[in-house]
Formats: structure tokens, C-alpha cells, sequence
């Protein structure tokens, strides 16, 4: 019998996720004291902007990509992929998101104190975040092949959940 069994039922994972989790909390209440000590009401209002932002602009903006992605491809002729696919759509598309979200003035180039602050020119970052967004993408579709040709070779099929048929 396992060691971990009643830990397991009574947390739900093992060991070393609820230390990993214990220490992302510490880490995160260290930089909100930082950052409420200095300025709390700013804080508060990123919060609260950020919450709204997400729950009525960002969540359905990608819910819809995510439901439209996989609807065009649902009904796409020919035999429906043996692995779960999404993730390989949606892990570069978020990435390539995030960065555009946190350098959007820079990478559309609408921040005017940027070269007077810093002497740099802000016309690499269109091009840099592009490629990133490229190499992400075909990270992605390499990933995604190179399964593909797994599942084919040991002859095992997937439902396109990534769950295995028995």
C-alpha cells in the first residue's frame, strides 16, 4: 500500500504540489505586502481593473477563438486527428498573447516617452515579437507531428481529447 494514499485523499495531490503551491503563496503575499506598502490604492484599482478586463473582455474574446478553432476544424473533411490537438493551438497563442498584452506599446508603437527615457528605438519590437510568435507556432507544430507519428508507429489511437481508447 502506498504511504501517500491518505495524504493523496485527503489533499488531492502529492507532496511536493502542495510545497510547490505553499511557496507560490509566500512569494505572492511577499510582493503584495511590497507593493500595498507603497501605493494600496493603485493596487486596488489594477486589481479590480484587471478582474473586470478579464471577466468581460479577455474570457469571452478566447473563449470564442477557442470554440471557433475548434469548430472549424471539427468539421473539416478527411479523418479527425488521433491526439489531442488544441493544446498545441492553444499553448502558443497564449504565450504569443500574454507577451503581446504586457509589450503592446511598445510592439504597436505608441510609447512616446520610451526612446526619449531610454535612448533605444522601439521598431525592433513589431518584428522580434513576430518572430517569437513564429518560432512559438512551429515549436507547437513540430510537437504536434512528432506525435502524430508516435500514435501512428506504436499503432495506439487517441480520441481528440488526448484521452486513450482502450
Amino acid at each position: 500500500m502506498d504511504r501517500r494514499a491518505p495524504f493523496l485523499r485527503w489533499y488531492g495531490a502529492g507532496p511536493l504540489h502542495l510545497l510547490v503551491l505553499l511557496a507560490s503563496f509566500a512569494l505572492t503575499g511577499y510582493a503584495v505586502e511590497r507593493l500595498v506598502a507603497v501605493r494600496p490604492l493603485a493596487v486596488a484599482v489594477w486589481f479590480v481593473g484587471a478582474a473586470v478586463a478579464h471577466d468581460l473582455v479577455l474570457l469571452p474574446l478566447y473563449s470564442l477563438a477557442d470554440l471557433s478553432a475548434r469548430s472549424v476544424l471539427r468539421h473539416r473533411p478527411g479523418p479527425a486527428p488521433t491526439v489531442g490537438w488544441i493544446n498545441y493551438l492553444r499553448v502558443p497563442a497564449l504565450l504569443s498573447g500574454l507577451l503581446l498584452l504586457v509589450w503592446f506599446p511598445l510592439i504597436l508603437d505608441l510609447s512616446v516617452p520610451y526612446p526619449g527615457a531610454t535612448g533605444l528605438s522601439e521598431e525592433v519590437y513589431l518584428g522580434r515579437w513576430l518572430a517569437i510568435t513564429g518560432v512559438l507556432f512551429g515549436a507547437a507544430a513540430v510537437g504536434l507531428a512528432l506525435k502524430l507519428r508516435r500514435g501512428r508507429r506504436t499503432g495506439r489511437s487517441t480520441r481528440s481529447d488526448g484521452v486513450r481508447k482502450p
